[in-house]
């Protein structure tokens, strides 16, 4: 199988998990120049009234979660029950506020760590609960803590998902091999490549890149540890220089980064920056895997705005980019919906018509809307 079909395999990652150049060296946030112009109230699209955030729901839920809130809430709800419980509840909450999947997946991660710990290590308990809610975090969580704690973790990547070694479960190997060799890419590389086929080897390697770019996507001190002078040579370090079979994903999860280092929660125009900043990996051959990655972020913090995430998409000067990015959103808006129509739910939404037959050719529908 050749590199390039990582796009394919990614597809179907998905599909399971139901997961002129401007260069940009400068990794601290900007000033705020959004693109989108402020609503008559003087806020971004998307932003959040700061009595809202302050109102209590009649449940007694805040009126907006909180990555904080959120966590809390759903630890102390599995602490009380169990890891069931608090899943259900985490993809209610992620369904109704479609804002949450912001940060939805790192918060199951951490309910899949825990559960290990209280489980005492007993892989098959902890997985015993459906898990798939947030793209199966806590089954990446899981499966990071059980090789954290591993005596012979060489042997246990083999294993530990066997005998169904589904893509979700070999994608948190990845992540937990980073955690075994320390974020050192060579040595998880070596890890990775342990496995039979290359198709296991290519989704071991997105659970690496996605832990290396996106140890905690919300957690500032817990950013990715990459060394500053190298990525002022070179933005995209170190995708160019990782061999042929995990560039892809390498690259696919740059943008990740990208996006946190320049704070896109508070500078929406960071979206489209990231789409040039993609353009860096042309030499490399990485630009539309960069390009794909960047709308399937894109659409992942902007969930309940999937127009604007699109309009995003709209900003790339060239026509390859902008199907690239638009892939993207449909990647991941499918992720978080799996059920039938997601794909035509989401084109139906999109009023660029450029756009929005991109969505559908992604999506495997017809030209035009129904």
């Amino acid at each position: 199988m050749q590199p390039r079909v990582f796009a394919v395999v990614t597809a179907v990652l998905l599909a399971v998990l139901g997961l002129g150049s401007v260069m940009v060296t400068d990794w601290t946030p900007k000033s705020a120049t959004a693109l989108a112009a402020p609503t008559a109230g003087g806020q971004r699209p998307g932003a959040v009234p700061a009595t809202a955030a302050a109102s209590p729901s009649p449940t007694g839920d805040p009126a907006v979660w909180t990555r904080s809130t959120l966590r809390n809430k759903l630890m102390a709800e599995m602490e009380a029950t169990d890891p069931g419980v608090a899943l259900a509840d985490l993809d209610r909450i992620s369904k109704d506020k479609p804002y949450t999947v912001r940060f939805c997946h790192p918060i199951a991660h951490e309910l899949g760590h825990a559960a290990v710990q209280r489980y005492h290590q007993d892989f098959q308990k902890v997985i015993s609960f459906p898990h798939e809610t947030c793209a199966a975090g806590y089954l990446h969580g899981a499966v990071e803590e059980m090789l954290a704690n591993s005596k012979d973790p060489q042997s246990d990547i083999l294993t530990l998902c066997a005998p169904a070694n589904t893509g979700p479960c070999i994608h948190g190997v990845g992540h937990g091999i980073m955690f075994v060799t320390k974020q050192d890419i060579p040595a998880a590389r070596a890890l990775c490549d342990k496995f039979p086929s290359q198709s296991r080897r290519i989704t071991c390697s997105e659970g690496v890149f996605m832990q290396l770019f996106a140890p905690d996507e919300e957690d500032e001190k817990a950013k990715a540890n990459l060394p500053l002078d190298k990525l002022a040579a070179e933005p995209l370090y170190p995708c160019p220089e990782q061999p042929a079979l995990y560039q892809s994903a390498c690259f696919f999860y740059a943008p990740t980064f990208f996006l946190s280092s320049h704070d896109y929660a508070n500078h929406p125009e960071a979206f489209s920056q990231a789409l040039q900043w993609c353009l860096n990996a042309q030499a490399s051959g990485g630009a539309q895997d960069c390009s794909r990655g960047a709308g399937s972020r894109t659409m992942k913090y902007n969930l309940d705005r999937p127009d604007w995430a699109a309009q995003q998409c709209a900003t790339a000067k060239d026509t390859w980019q902008r199907q690239a990015c638009t892939q993207g959103l449909v990647s991941y808006y499918t992720v978080n919906d799996t059920s039938a129509g997601a794909a035509g739910r989401l084109c139906a939404q999109i009023t660029d018509k450029q756009i929005q037959g991109y969505c559908r050719s992604a999506g495997g529908l017809s030209g035009t809307l129904d």
